[in-house]
């Protein structure tokens, strides 16, 4: 008697525990209708406390989170789904939705994927074919766009590769400018130099005939010099001679008187 009354009473926790679930579920699609895809949230994750296994919940959470734009959460939702239920309509379903939502997080390689998934879950579903193509053709967009931006990075490169070299070749060029100023200045220097040499040997030429000069003039008072001593000497020797004369001549006039 008590063993059925522990299974009555299992059994009552477990049809309270389903009510609940479903009564959450309802509230959930509800506000899932009326676009409150928070609430609705809300509703599928208690309707999961009462049941963790409830597929169908999270289903619905995994719905409403893809319409909150949380793709990423919602595909962990839907992948939960379509590798716990045998229901191959819900598995193409949930593979369907992983594909929609790799599709609006441009991941259009993992896109394709899912809907090939569901394809093979649900071959006659049009809607995953359609979305199929358009996965590929968005893909192919996506690598064209891609080998166009990796061309103009490459592009990109190479002229600033170009300028970089253009720009080292100018400063090749001005430390040449540099180096033959240096020169130029190291001329001007050798210049000064030889200017200064030149006005050295110069100044020691002039010294020089300064010098001979000095000595000629030296030269030229001595023969002047010797010149008036001998004009002097001659002088007085021609007033000797005429003092003499004049001696004589008085005593011839004394005598003649």
């Amino acid at each position: 008697m008590k063993n059925v009354l522990f299974i009555l009473s299992i059994l009552f926790c477990f049809s309270a525990n389903a009510q609940e679930e479903k009564k959450y579920i309802r509230q959930g699609n509800d506000q899932f209708k009326a676009n409150k895809f928070e609430e609705a949230k809300a509703s599928y994750e208690k309707a999961l406390q009462k049941n963790s296994k409830s597929t169908k919940a999270d289903f619905n959470l995994g719905d409403a989170l893809y319409k909150q734009k949380k793709y990423a959460e919602a595909i962990q939702q839907f992948e939960k789904v379509a590798t716990t239920t045998t229901d191959k309509d819900l598995k193409a379903k949930s593979y369907h939705n992983i594909g929609n939502a790799q599709l609006e997080s441009q991941k259009y390689k993992e896109s394709i994927d899912a809907y090939k998934k569901a394809l093979r879950e649900n071959p006659s579903d049009n809607d995953t074919r359609y979305n199929l193509s358009y996965a590929r053709k968005k893909l192919i967009e996506q690598q064209k766009k891609e080998e166009e931006q990796k061309k103009k990075d490459e592009e990109k490169k190479d002229e600033n590769k170009d300028k970089d070299e253009k720009k080292d070749e100018n400063k090749d060029k001005g430390d040449n400018k540099d180096e033959n100023k240096d020169k130029g200045d190291n001329k001007d220097e050798n210049k000064d130099k030889g200017d200064e040499k030149n006005k050295d040997e110069k100044s020691e030429e002039e010294k020089k005939k300064d010098e001979e000069k000095k000595k000629q003039e030296q030269k030229s008072q001595k023969i002047s010099k010797k010149d008036a001593q001998r004009m002097l000497d001659a002088l007085n020797n021609k007033e000797k001679e005429i003092q003499a004369k004049l001696k004589k001549k008085k005593v011839k006039i004394e005598k003649d008187w």
